[in-house]
């Protein structure tokens, strides 16, 4: 779902759809398996009280540390590269850290669920004198399947002053320092579909080319180079001003309320997690003046986890007070992830991911204060999950406004690795959530992919009140991509592509409304807010399926949005209205956005 630009940025646009080398990705899917990844095996609980679990521990095969001084630094990030470049779905995962200190001449090419960081508390404790880059080769110079990688917490001084960084969704760039530019288009200026920003100061300008949409948070930049359908941007220095839908910026000069993720580093020889404070109202990077605010926590408080480990060990090393940190692999789990403790982390290195087998929920969390979830994968299993992910329990209602819980770089896929179903990918019930950065998913491609065969009804639901998201993708759901019924929600940048797959018009009837709004606001709610909101259709199965709006919500003077848009790619499909019965359709195949500015 592009527009592509040509040979260069100057070009005009021409109105492609996305992902059209799905063939050739699903071909490369079969990537070849990697060594070290156990394949996990459920067992049964014993009726000796177990051992109690030791904290710490090796970070295990899949992380590749590096210091400035280690050989051949360039040679196994290559390796890494070959294997991950275009192992889709694949079972590889990898996090590649790098020691405070200086290195020189590298370029990390970074393939998929390759995470690669610096073990410093600032960006700049860890230099690299080169690049850090995501081309789009593998696949013909199409960009738009780029998805789980990361890059955090390092600082670049790119060999020929930008570095690439072309990407489309669960592609997160955090906490670095890129003393030069950025360009996030591929090679040749191909198509794609990002992105996120989040803590980053870009010296030079940020171009972002042939990107589709972007959402960037508290950062600096030095400027913006362009615009295609929606670019957002809050608490961003050097941002461009609010100037929607002519070009499409929408910017907040602060984001309400924000924590930024957890990240591993090293004090002397000891691993730590970094935990960083909540701010509200933020503006800019939070490692400006040095050292970060915040608190850490030892290595030795967190249960270091290996593919392999059981649903009943996680669960014991929880009860036993240890936080979770998930190496790089492939976790099965029987039964849920249950977190009951106030400030409970639970972090993933490597695109970690969690599989839930027989139809369990991956993860659970009380209605707690303070509980971290960042950076893992979940991949629904074959048998359907009533809920793959539930933050809070039903009815959950104390205010945790103070310490909320974050869910950051936590991505949901259903399908494209194998079959995988799921009624509700993420349920929200706890009050004051913060939802930063998520992509929840019902795979158009891969394996196990058809309308009924990776059947997912609907991405998030949020029932908790006073709930805010940050960069918020979810698609292709078979009805409601997001639900919300709780009360004072606020979203900051929405990116949805209804289901291709959708058979017929008849197969998302809504009663007597064409279609399921990707965004829907409940007929109860009174105070709702959100900026920055995109759907599109791409109806392939059927280009005459009629979507009636891409957002729907109650016409009272409390529920308000800001700069929506809808639009059909290449007439594949097409929207009546925009927001109930608000905005002009779209029509023909000239991929041309129909927008309104506010609501009501």
């Amino acid at each position: 779902m592009p527009p592509a630009f040509s040979d260069s940025p100057a070009s005009g646009r021409s109105p492609v759809t996305r992902r059209t080398v799905i063939g050739a990705a699903a071909a490369a899917a079969s990537a070849p398996l990697l060594t070290g990844l156990a394949t996990p095996a459920s067992a049964a609980p014993s009726a000796v009280r177990p051992r109690a679990l030791a904290g710490g521990g090796d970070l295990g095969p899949n992380v590749l540390v590096f210091d400035p001084a280690t050989p051949g630094i360039q040679a196994k990030l290559d390796e890494v590269f070959r294997q991950q470049e275009s192992a889709q779905f694949g079972t590889g995962r990898y996090a590649l850290l790098f020691k405070p200190g200086t290195y020189t001449g590298l370029n990390a090419q970074i393939g998929f669920y390759t995470s690669i960081a610096g073990l410093g508390l600032s960006p700049d404790d860890t230099t690299i004198n080169g690049d850090v880059t995501v081309d789009a080769g593998w696949a013909n110079g199409n960009a738009t399947q780029n998805f789980w990688r990361s890059a955090e917490n390092l600082a670049l001084v790119p060999a020929n002053g930008t570095n690439r960084w072309a990407v489309a969704q669960a592609a997160p760039f955090r906490r670095i320092h890129v003393r030069g530019g950025l360009n996030l288009a591929p090679a040749g200026y191909g198509w794609a579909s990002g992105g996120y920003i989040a803590d980053c100061r870009v010296d030079g300008q940020v171009g972002p080319y042939s990107q589709q949409q972007w959402y960037t948070r508290d950062s600096a930049i030095g400027g913006w180079a362009n615009a295609v359908w929606n670019m957002v941007f809050s608490g961003v220095q050097g941002a461009p001003a609010q100037s929607f839908p002519n070009p499409p910026y929408t910017t907040l000069d602060t984001t309400p309320v924000s924590r930024e993720k957890p990240f591993l580093y090293l004090d002397g020889g000891e691993y730590r997690v970094f935990l960083p404070e909540k701010r509200t109202n933020a503006r800019g990077v939070t490692w400006g003046s040095g050292t970060p605010r915040g608190t850490s926590l030892s290595l030795s408080q967190f249960y270091v986890a290996k593919p392999g480990v059981t649903a009943a060990t996680l669960n014991q090393a929880l009860a036993q007070g240890l936080h979770l940190l998930l190496t790089p692999g492939i976790y099965h789990v029987d039964q849920p992830i249950q977190v009951n403790r106030a400030n409970t982390v639970i972090l993933g290195l490597g695109y970690a991911t969690i599989v839930p087998d027989n139809g369990a929920t991956a993860l659970r969390v009380a209605d707690v204060d303070g509980v971290r979830l960042a950076g893992f994968l979940i991949d629904a299993g074959p048998v359907n999950s009533a809920t793959l992910l539930e933050v809070g329990p039903t009815g959950a209602s104390r205010d945790h406004s103070a310490n909320p819980t974050t869910v950051q770089d936590v991505f949901v896929r259903i399908g494209g690795a194998g079959a995988g179903k799921a009624t509700t990918s993420m349920v929200i019930n706890s009050r004051n959530t913060i939802v930063d950065h998520t992509w929840v998913w019902r795979a158009d491609h891969g394996t196990g992919v058809g309308w009924d065969t990776n059947r997912a009804d609907y991405g998030i639901v949020v029932n908790g009140d006073d709930v805010l998201c940050t960069g918020l993708f979810v698609e292709h759901f078979n009805k409601y991509d997001v639900q919300w019924y709780g009360q004072r929600g606020r979203t900051i940048f929405f990116q949805n592509e209804k289901a291709y797959d959708a058979p017929n018009q008849a197969a998302i009837q809504n009663g007597s409304v064409k279609g399921y709004a990707a965004y829907k606001v409940g007929d109860k709610v009174t105070a709702h807010e959100a900026w920055g909101l995109g759907s599109y259709c791409n109806y392939t199965a059927d280009p005459g399926i009629v979507q009636h709006h891409g957002f729907a919500a109650p016409n009272t003077a409390g529920v308000k949005f800001h700069d929506l848009l809808v639009v059909s790619l290449g007439g594949q499909g097409q929207y009546e209205h925009v927001i109930n019965e608000t905005g002009a359709p779209t029509s023909g195949t000239s991929t041309t956005p129909s927008t309104v500015l506010s609501y009501p």
